[in-house]
Order: C-alpha cells, then sequence, then structure tokens
C-alpha cells in the first residue's frame, strides 16, 4: 500500500512540472526568458498542480502497479526494475502525449516520453529505498 502512495504523490506533482517545462519549451517560451518569466513558471505551475494531481493521479497508480507485479518477479533486480517502469511509462506518456498539437517528430516524443519516465523512476528508486520490500517465501522442506 505504501508503494502506490509513493507513487500517487510524487508522480502528479514532478510529472506535472515536467509536462509544463515540455509545452512551455514546445511553445518557444524559453527563447526569450528572465528570471521575472521563470518565477511566473512557478506560479503557473502551484496554480496548476490540483489538475495535475487530477489528471495524474491513475496514471501513477498504474505505473505503480506494474512496479508492484514487477518486484514479485525474483529474476529482476532493483534496477532493471526502476528501468522497465520507466520505460512503461515512457511509451504510454508518449503515444498519450506526442500526439497532439502541430508538431510532432522524434523531438516531441522524447520530451513527452520523459514526462513519464522520470518520475515512475523516481517513485521506483523511493519505494526501492525507503519502503520494506516483500521477502521470498521459503520452501517447505
Amino acid at each position: 500500500m505504501k508503494r502506490y502512495l509513493v507513487f500517487a504523490l510524487v508522480g502528479p506533482f514532478v510529472g506535472g512540472f515536467l509536462l509544463l517545462l515540455t509545452t512551455t519549451y514546445q511553445s518557444g517560451y524559453w527563447a526569450q526568458t528572465s528570471l521575472g518569466e521563470v518565477g511566473k513558471l512557478f506560479a503557473v505551475f502551484f496554480k496548476t498542480l490540483q489538475y495535475s494531481y487530477l489528471f495524474g493521479f491513475l496514471p501513477s497508480l498504474m505505473i505503480g502497479a506494474v512496479d508492484d507485479i514487477l518486484i514479485h518477479v525474483r529474476r529482476i533486480g532493483p534496477v532493471l526494475r526502476m528501468l522497465l517502469v520507466g520505460l512503461f511509462a515512457f511509451v504510454l506518456a508518449s503515444l498519450t502525449y506526442s500526439s497532439r498539437g502541430p508538431d510532432s517528430g522524434a523531438v516531441q516524443f522524447i520530451l513527452y516520453g520523459l514526462v513519464g519516465f522520470v518520475p515512475s523512476v523516481i517513485s521506483s528508486w523511493l519505494v526501492h529505498r525507503y519502503v520494506e520490500e516483500p521477502q521470498a517465501a521459503a520452501a517447505p522442506t
């Protein structure tokens, strides 16, 4: 249960921020920015944080479920599990977001894929680091 809580708290926060950075980059916002413009970016982020959680809550829990399934496979270590969860989230986020808007191409696919990859790897690492993982049951002899 703690695993899902970590994914639900971290995923929408980090993913929402990365999605905001990606969309501002795609719109050309970073061409001529000053320190005041960066302050506006953070103001927009905190004003839209409720929507990041509203729309990112269920996808984060789904990625947490994939992490939960992979933890029960003994041959998959923590690093490989983090990468597999990240790649799964990368593909889902890329397919969800990159087909939107006038631009399409490798840069847009990668940027929107990172919106899913980074929060899922961070969440999976936090779970590995701070949440007690189930131990394998000993076979009766």
